[in-house]
């Protein structure tokens, strides 16, 4: 229906008066109150429009209101407490963005006391594995873990360049921490060692550290590996004596301290309690001014630092001074263990690593054990299907 005019003034003008007033009114909190009311009212009235063209004009929604501000804080006692727990594991993960430098300072922070609350810290074994890449062996793992999970925590230092991931119902899925690369008898293989160490540090219920790579695997269970652990009363750290070892003794070691009585050589694949594991993070006089960054021209110094710094820092007495890891070195491939097709997995021999080998001093608790190795290395990824068949039966897995 046409908008009719009466008198000068049109309807239309008028209403875009109203507008612009409750406009005003709006806004007249602002600083800028009196400049804007100038501005418009000195403005020409505007003509009317086209009654065709006549718009239904409303008056602006005023905008939301922004949220109240926050009641005032409550104090501590009011709010949620803090509780122990709170300083036991980090909550976000293992990723993050620390250095190496302040990574080892953070997780070189240990209580004094020599007693703890048992009841609230459950020690669990840190599970390290210093990998390229993927796991082939991951489902056989995965069947170990499953349904343990207090006792056991898993830490992965792949490459820097893997991009690959285990599936989210896996252990392993977001465990991989912050790495750089490693090259094998490169000193870099002992950074990662002690990346990793560090990383497993910061959670205090954290109370062994055992080490692995992608071709290794449990020969028993779980539980019963943890508490053959948990209950030696001992680390396993090869640390031996050896004539191969003295070899790559230097003058440059005897130099800083470190004399070729005290020189030890031994497996990498170490299992050690949060004493061990401190004092190899932490170590500031041998690591990084004689082994790191000495000239000593001496290579694979994973095979003797550690060996070398329980010895030095008197430690022995604490240390069975073997693996629980089993190599075959009887039947080695050059300077490697030989690694294991598909065809040598039986349950025969999966009994006979068990026992470990004759040359071990293989004591636990003042007897002879039944089991002397709970791992094994090198198993190749053929090795998969015939170890899942034997799982159940032989190991307890599963």
């Amino acid at each position: 229906m046409p908008v009719r005019r009466s008198g000068g003034v049109g309807v239309v003008p008028l209403l875009l008066v109203f507008c612009l007033a409750y406009v005003l009114g709006w806004m007249s909190s602002t600083s800028f109150q009196n400049l804007y009311i100038q501005n418009i009212l000195s403005a020409p009235t505007p003509s009317p429009l086209p009654p065709e063209t006549v718009p239904c004009i409303l008056p602006p929604t005023p905008p939301s209101q922004p949220p109240p501000p926050p009641a005032p804080s409550t104090t501590p006692l009011e709010g949620r407490r803090m509780a122990f727990t709170d300083f036991l594991a980090p909550s976000a993960g293992v990723m993050h963005n620390m250095t190496d430098e302040e990574l080892l300072w953070r997780a070189s922070m240990a209580p004094r006391m020599k007693s703890q609350p048992k009841h609230v810290i459950a020690p669990k074994i840190a599970f390290l594995f210093l990998v390229r890449g993927d796991l082939p062996l991951r489902p056989l793992w995965d069947k170990f873990f499953e349904g343990h999970d207090e006792l056991y925590s898993i830490y992965v230092h792949a490459s820097p360049d893997y991009a690959g991931s285990p599936p989210a119902e896996s252990p392993f899925y977001g465990r991989m921490i912050p790495s750089q690369r490693t090259m094998w008898g490169n000193i870099n293989l002992l950074d990662a060692e002690r990346r990793l160490l560090g990383n497993a540090l910061l959670d205090l219920s954290n109370a062994h550290f055992a080490l692995f790579s992608e071709s290794c695997i449990p020969l028993i269970d779980l539980p019963t590996a943890h508490a053959y652990i948990t209950g030696a009363g001992t680390n396993f750290v090869d640390s031996v004596d050896r004539r191969d070892s003295r070899v790559r003794h230097r003058p440059y070691f005897a130099e800083h301290n470190i004399s070729l009585a005290q020189w030890r050589k031994g497996d990498q694949w170490f299992v050690m309690d949060r004493e061990f594991a401190l004092e190899v993070i932490s170590d500031e006089t041998y690591y990084g001014p004689v082994f790191r960054d000495g000239k000593h021209g001496v290579g694979h110094m994973e095979e003797h630092y550690i060996p070398t710094l329980i010895n030095v820092l008197g430690l022995g007495d604490r240390n069975s001074n073997r693996p629980l890891m089993y190599s075959d070195w009887r039947h080695a491939q050059g300077p490697h263990p030989k690694s294991h097709n598909g065809s040598d997995v039986t349950e025969d021999y999966i009994r006979e690593m068990r026992r470990g080998l004759s040359s071990w001093n293989c004591s636990y608790d003042g007897g002879v054990p039944e089991l002397c190795a709970l791992f094994a290395r090198k198993f190749k990824p053929d090795t998969l299907e015939p170890l899942l068949q034997l799982a159940p039966k032989v190991m307890g897995i599963g």
